[in-house]
């Protein structure tokens, strides 16, 4: 198992639309949200790329106010019919652009799109990282079998923080600053 590296990870948010997210538990739902919404601002602060993800949006509605905004500009989800987000051609052509080979992987639902993109992207060489407190489905067995098949699969499982944490490899810098501010 290797840290994750700032300057070798993309951050993918999965799916985190209106009415996925209304479906949500509420407490689950909204510790998801709240540990997206800081890896957003640390990926901001890390200048790690992001990408955003709409699974029928026409369905399910457009990615989340507090998503969107936390993105900020340049935030251009990419639309998708398939559950594995390496299934989506212009996805893939986005993240191979990168030239990246971690994964840092969050959002809706666990055991489905989040788990076949995790599956997909092991499968296709990357390194993916899933911090369990990012992640969420309807049921709490959803994603408790999620979560184990990702670790089963080569995922590494851990929290927002820790990840965090591993990018910044230490203290006393602005970034570290910035982060621990976000973390509080």
């Amino acid at each position: 198992m290797d840290f994750l590296k700032k300057e070798d990870t993309a951050l993918v948010v999965v799916d985190m639309q209106e009415r996925l997210m209304s479906a949500m538990p509420g407490t689950e739902g909204g510790l998801a949200v709240k540990n997206v919404k800081i890896l957003l601002e640390a990926a901001k602060v890390l200048d790690i790329p992001v990408h955003v993800t709409e699974q029928y949006p026409k369905g399910l509605g457009p990615t989340i106010s507090d998503i969107k905004e936390s993105v900020g500009k340049g935030f251009r989800p990419v639309e998708k019919l398939v559950f594995s987000c390496a299934r989506s051609p212009e996805f893939m052509e986005e993240l191979k652009a990168l030239g990246r080979s971690s994964v840092l992987l969050c959002g809706v639902e666990t055991h489905v799109c989040v788990l076949q993109t995790a599956i997909d992207l092991v499968n296709d060489g990357y390194r993916v990282y899933v911090p369990a407190d990012a992640v969420v489905s309807r049921k709490e067995l959803d994603w408790e079998k999620g979560i184990a098949l990702m670790d089963k699969a080569g995922a590494v499982i851990g929290t927002t923080e820790a990840f965090l944490f591993q990018l910044l490899e230490r203290a006393g810098t602005d970034e570290f600053r910035q982060i621990s501010k976000l973390v509080r």
